[in-house]
């Protein structure tokens, strides 16, 4: 009860900021294609499509400069999408000509991160980093590994006052104060802990730390996601990861993009369907690659190489044939990002969002509905619970949860080294008392 009291109390900003940053991603497509209609949409989709060789010869005409480095066939009413590399952006950054593919007219240039648009880019940096860079990325992290902790912290002190369906809904009966507010913040929190969970766990898996240990753990487990090779002299693949669909190629100029429309054509017949991104390869010794870039369920993912001297498919990596835990990583990062469903993902997580933040509140007010207001003892806020109750713990309890705990605190550092500093602080503070703690106000009912 201490550690989930100290913890709402600091942790919760950071997952403030992470909900109403989320909330804002999860539209980013309805976003897009208001803020950028232009680019994106086809105003009248319809009739034969040009060849893609005329598509990126008039965005050649557009941009002049750089070397084509991968082109996303439009479809439907979405243009295709040309990218090139530029010596003034880095390797994640390219400069992307958008194209009608009915009439081979350009319809606006943009400068993207990992096929992102700006707008998606800068929210996206807002959500993990707060846009302060490397040392914003601490803030997602730690926010994301406190999250389960509180959770399921929460999730048993609920418990504890209520057993089974009385968890589910708050308790309407309660006269205006702490326990209505008590019963509001818990029953939504149960309602919402296993979509915070998921958020967790998944949120953590492309973190700073903790995600670094859990890429070592899917490598040791043969785990990793496979992407197919391109040399086409048997080098080995390119090495693929991260939670963004990368299509940068290296293109330098020495192959000629003209043959994208043989090498699709090659690639269709061997199964590669729906959308797709192609990599133009950055010489000759090297295969060009088609992969599948449907997010929606069942995502498509299979990807081929191909020789476009010969025509032929020099390796291939399927869907299917990707380890589980592969698939899961996908899988789990499709929806955090909500676009394993659709518009169902994305109200899945609006809904967690906002349940989020409401909990937040409610157990901020809490905190102030709980604070002394007798003569000679006002205060703010209301006093933490009492130290002193894991004396109380059966011996089995200690004996367990101490070597789970320090095993969590090493897998994800966020959390641990928090930790350490909160029961460095809380015993300093009751050595510095004299290990007494001082009553400011009764505790609640059922305590």
């Amino acid at each position: 009860m201490r550690l989930h009291f100290y913890a709402g109390i600091f942790v919760a900003p950071f997952l403030l900021l992470a909900a109403l940053s989320g909330l804002a991603y999860t539209f980013t497509p309805q976003f897009d294609r208001m803020v950028y209609a232009e680019e994106l949409v086809v105003a009248d989709p319809g009739g034969p499509v040009k060849p893609l060789a005329e598509q990126i010869a008039a965005a050649r005409v557009a941009h002049p400069e750089g070397a084509v480095t991968a082109i996303r066939p439009g479809d439907g009413d979405r243009t295709t999408q040309v990218d090139f590399s530029s010596p003034a952006l880095d390797v994640e950054h390219q400069h992307t000509v958008y194209v009608n593919q009915y009439t081979g007219a350009v319809t606006g240039q943009l400068t993207t991160w990992w096929t992102s648009t700006p707008l998606q880019t800068w929210l996206d940096d807002l959500h993990t980093s707060l846009h302060l860079g490397t040392v914003g990325r601490y803030y997602s992290e730690f926010a994301a590994s406190w999250l389960a902790v509180i959770a399921l912290g929460g999730l048993l002190l609920w418990w504890r006052r209520q057993r089974g369906r009385k968890m589910l809904t708050p308790d309407l009966g309660a006269k205006k104060g702490v326990r209505r507010t008590r019963s509001f913040h818990a029953a939504t929190g149960v309602w919402l802990t296993v979509g915070l969970l998921f958020l967790s766990l998944t949120g953590l898996t492309w973190s700073e730390y903790a995600g670094g240990n859990f890429g070592a753990a899917v490598d040791a487990l043969d785990g990793s996601r496979p992407a197919v090779s391109t040399a086409l002299t048997g080098g080995a693949p390119a090495a693929s990861g991260g939670h963004h669909d990368a299509a940068a190629g290296g293109a330098t100029g020495s192959v000629d993009p003209a043959a994208v429309d043989a090498v699709l054509k090659v690639a269709r017949a061997n199964g590669v369907d729906g959308t797709v991104s192609i990599t133009v390869p950055g010489d000759t010794a090297t295969a060009w690659s088609v992969t599948e870039t449907r997010a929606l369920w069942p995502i498509e993912r299979d990807s081929v190489a191909i020789d476009a001297a010969t025509g032929q498919v020099t390796d291939r990596a399927d869907f299917a044939d990707w380890p589980f835990m592969a698939k899961l990583t996908q899988w789990g990062i499709y929806a955090h990002m909500g676009q394993l469903f659709g518009l169902v993902n994305q109200l899945l997580l609006a809904a967690l969002a906002l349940g989020l933040i409401c909990v937040i509140v409610w157990g901020y007010r809490m905190w102030w509905q709980r604070r002394p207001t007798r003569a000679g003892r006002r205060a703010m806020a209301g006093a933490p619970p009492a130290r002193g109750a894991w004396q109380q713990l059966p011996p089995w309890g200690i004996a367990v949860g101490v070597p789970l705990v320090f095993g969590f605190a090493w897998v994800v550092p966020l959390f641990g080294v928090p930790l350490a500093a909160f029961l460095l602080v809380d015993y300093v503070i009751g050595v510095a008392r004299g290990r007494r703690d001082i009553p400011v106000s009764p505790a609640p009912a059922g305590s």
